[in-house]
């Protein structure tokens, strides 16, 4: 089953940011290679996205959450994730895209809605 993968505005806002981040802190060429394979790695979860383990978030929301890392070391990324399974056509939701060592999603929130 091949899934469709949609990336929410906040997502991209993250991925953007994170971009600029790193090409302040690296060459242009290895920035770019970086956003590129981040990308691929979103891509990547059109096949089998329930691959990925379920997030540190998933006790705090009541839908599935889960997660693909992507980078090294410094640069480790979370790629925060749902799955919408539909009779038609099921989509990756991706949610949120944070530097590894960033606070848990949910941990000091009151809803606990995705």
């Amino acid at each position: 089953m091949t899934y469709r993968v949609e990336i929410s505005s906040v997502a991209e806002a993250e991925a953007d940011s994170a971009f600029l981040q790193l090409s302040q802190l690296m060459s242009p060429d290895r920035a770019k290679q970086w956003y590129q394979g981040l990308l691929s790695a979103i891509e990547s979860l059109s096949e089998m996205p329930k691959r990925c383990p379920l997030a540190r978030e998933n006790k705090y929301f009541s839908k599935e959450i889960r997660q693909i890392m992507y980078g090294k070391s410094r640069n480790s990324y979370r790629i925060i994730f749902t799955i919408v399974e539909d009779s038609e056509v099921s989509t990756v939701r991706i949610l949120h895209i944070r530097h590894a060592a960033q606070q848990t999603l949910g941990e000091n929130q009151e809803s606990n809605e995705v």
